[in-house]
């Protein structure tokens, strides 16, 4: 069975951003799925579809790694 994390990424502004940050993200073991509904210059909700929990750790390591930070909540 899938579960879904839903997190809030700050600082993207165009489809590019979406992609850098999709690509990074959708590298992480057992995410099968990422969706981006982009709030250009506000928090944008990303949605990912994995196979079981996803590390926090390694959620923040991806988005970092494509030049964005996790909004807090």
């Amino acid at each position: 069975m899938s579960e879904q994390t839903t997190i809030y990424v700050d600082g993207m502004t165009c489809e590019s951003c979406v992609r850098h940050v999709s690509e990074e993200l959708g590298e992480i073991s057992g995410v099968s799925a990422v969706a981006v509904e982009l709030v250009a210059g506000g928090s944008s909700p990303v949605t990912l579809t994995s196979e079981g929990p996803v590390s926090p750790q390694d959620i923040v390591a991806a988005v970092d790694e494509a030049g964005y930070t996790v909004a807090p909540r």
